[in-house]
């Protein structure tokens, strides 16, 4: 099994259009959409999910309220000010500082606060607050650390994984597709995009595919990491910028770290063709090899609008070059030695630096 990961050194560049392109060339294999934080290729692919399944990773604290005794312990120790503190009584909705908690008494001098809950009701009866403050934990704001949980002197704290989003199965025109949806200020995006490629590698097995074709996420970091580590052949679109050279130096670092073939596409290489002459010579000097260019055509924008791929829209302009850059991964690809398992722990970043000969 080969898998061909299509990445960039940045967002923008044009690289799920190009993927998309790609698997509607390819005929039938596999396809991972393992740019989780923004997935859109399905956008393209129109895909009929088959099969849904949560993502979960990490943990969040959940307070139980019954058997809190409102010590303010979690407020104490919490680093990352994820809980909430709201006033007892009727106004247990309150947001923290909307009504003052002290009356002047010396209660709570004379009596230790986590001694029993008994002391704790004399302290806001005291108080004439009405009763005790009510701690609510953020789940946006919570990094799961568990110090809450751990110092929490009743143990009222439970400590749950953490729903992270959810994943898919489906099938699509160009064949398979796996996908996710990462929620809201979720985090382990490695490996979510791990566990994406494991299942399209299992795919493709059962259903005797040879190519798995992966849309990957821009940048260095761990997503990105998790998408190419034991890839047969990596793709990066660039474009003919100052911050696209920059960028492409940076992830053919990576991918020569790793280990993997690299080539290059220079995308809308025609609205800056001195700046392509120099990502050439630059790909030459790093031992990546120049696929090919693609001109800059508003058929693109056209294509997705009717959610198709360009290949799909016309026969012209840069069709016609996609076509080319196909022609050249083609044999590449189907001549690239099988590769390896993916990672199971995504997030282990490389113990060195990329070599920056």
């Amino acid at each position: 099994m080969r898998e061909l990961v299509v990445i960039s050194g940045k967002g923008g560049t044009g690289k799920t259009s190009i993927a998309a392109s790609l698997a509607v060339l390819a005929g039938r294999c596999v396809i991972a959409d393992c740019d989780v934080d923004a997935a859109d290729l399905h956008l393209v692919l129109a895909p009929t999910i088959r099969r849904r399944e949560e993502f979960r990773s990490g943990h969040e604290a959940i307070i139980r309220q019954p058997d809190c005794i409102s010590c303010g312990a979690c407020v104490t120790y919490c680093r990352y000010d994820a809980i909430l503190q709201c006033t007892g009584g009727n106004d247990a909705a309150a947001p923290r500082g909307s009504h003052s908690a002290c009356r002047g008494c010396d209660l709570c001098q004379r009596a230790c606060a986590l001694r029993t809950n008994e002391i704790m009701r004399e302290m806001w009866q005291a108080s004439g607050q009405g009763g005790p403050p009510v701690f609510v934990i953020d789940p946006l704001a919570c990094e799961g650390c568990g110090v809450c949980v751990h110092f929490c002197p009743v143990h009222a704290i439970d400590f749950v994984e953490r729903t992270c989003g959810e994943w898919f199965v489906s099938d699509t025109r160009c064949g398979p597709l796996v996908h996710a949806r990462l929620g809201t200020a979720a985090e382990n995006s490695g490996k979510l995009v791990s566990l994406i490629r494991q299942n399209a590698r299992k795919l493709a097995e059962e259903q005797g595919i040879e190519r798995v074709l992966i849309d990957g996420s821009p940048g260095i970091g761990c997503p990105v990491i998790a998408s190419i580590t034991g890839a047969a052949l990596t793709l990066v679109v660039t474009e003919p910028t100052p911050s696209g050279l920059h960028d492409l130096t940076r992830v053919g670092e990576l991918t020569r770290h790793f280990g993997v073939p690299t080539l290059v596409c220079i995308n809308k290489w025609d609205i800056n063709p001195d700046v392509s002459q120099t990502i050439d010579a630059h790909a030459a000097e790093a031992g990546m090899t120049v696929a090919g260019r693609i001109r800059y055509d508003a058929a693109v924008t056209q294509a997705q609008i009717q959610g198709k791929a360009v290949v799909e829209h016309t026969a012209t302009g840069c069709v016609e070059d996609l076509h080319a850059l196909w022609a050249a991964i083609d044999p590449l690809w189907s001549a690239a030695a099988p590769n390896g398992h993916a990672p199971s722990s995504p997030c282990t970043a490389p113990t060195t630096e990329p070599d920056r000969a």
